[in-house]
């Protein structure tokens, strides 16, 4: 890896100085040049462009196993140990997601649903998060990000089947009309059947009279997490430390107008048709439901 380095780096320092600085000897970076590369790193060379392409394309996201999975789904046969292996010699890796905080506020007097997606275990602790169609469980949820200007807040409508968000707003304040407008959407794009579960937490904004009133219009019926357990919503916040962490808002302060182009391409673009998911098997969530409508039809 040194001597890689000192080839790498020869046009823009003197080699004498590369080697000093890694401490490695000049006969001996001279002696591994007229070497002859071996089978094995002829063959890793297309494999690291090809995982390059990958991890770029993923906007350097994706760590070992799904870079793995998009060579296997573009045809490359090569095992997740070579794939890993390859990464960590070229200093590639996905990135990381942030913690979660609430920011719904329960604190109040109006009525909650109970929880439809507990089933009956003495613990409280058995959660199902699955769906078998879509349209049959929606999870709900608002998260904060960071701006030049202050916060920007966003709710998003997740479909449990594939995990895609089919409903979300933006906007500078935590109003019920945020929470609303993500629900209009989910409903105007997938106009589900009487019977689908809504879930969200106690917050005031899912708990008020308009949003409740927007539920039953539709048939849609209404559950809540269990009071102070995070838990119950865990689809999304996995979602929002998904796109906190791959989206690294917090340490850019972009101004707002920036904020929401990126919050777009990356719901719209990048995560409901191109990043894979592991909980789908490694499909994006368009193309799980594309796979699931082919099996059906």
């Amino acid at each position: 890896m040194r001597y890689r380095f000192v080839r790498e780096h020869a046009q823009q320092f003197p080699v004498t100085a590369l080697c000093r600085v890694l401490q490695v000897a000049k006969s001996g970076y001279y002696a591994w040049r007229r070497r002859k590369e071996s089978r094995r790193a002829q063959a890793n060379r297309p494999l690291i462009a090809r995982i390059k392409e990958a991890h770029a394309r993923s906007r350097k996201t994706y760590g070992r196993r799904r870079i793995h999975a998009q060579l296997r789904q573009e045809g490359l046969v090569c095992s997740r140990h070579r794939v890993a292996r390859l990464m960590r010699q070229e200093g590639l890796r996905g990135l990381r997601k942030r913690a979660f905080r609430a920011t719904t506020d329960s604190r109040h007097s109006l009525p909650t649903a109970p929880n439809l997606l507990v089933q009956d275990d003495p613990t409280g602790r058995r959660r199902d998060f699955t769906a078998t169609a879509p349209n049959q469980v929606w999870v709900a949820d608002i998260t904060y990000l960071p701006c030049a200007e202050g916060w920007e807040y966003l709710a998003t409508v997740l479909d449990l089947f594939n995990r895609e968000i089919v409903g979300w707003a933006m906007q500078s304040t935590r109003e019920r009309s945020l929470t609303l407008r993500a629900l209009a959407m989910a409903i105007r794009q997938r106009r589900p059947g009487p019977g689908l579960i809504h879930h969200s937490d106690r917050g005031v904004q899912y708990a008020c009279g308009d949003y409740q009133a927007a539920l039953a219009a539709q048939g849609i019926r209404p559950s809540m997490s269990r009071k102070g357990d995070c838990w119950d919503n865990a689809p999304s916040e996995s979602f929002f430390a998904t796109l906190k962490g791959e989206l690294g808002l917090h340490d850019l302060r972009l101004p707002r107008a920036e904020v929401r182009r990126k919050v777009f391409e990356y719901i719209e673009v990048f995560y409901n048709r191109q990043r894979l998911h592991s909980a789908l098997g490694y499909l994006s969530p368009v193309a799980f439901e594309q796979r699931y409508a082919a099996q059906v039809a």
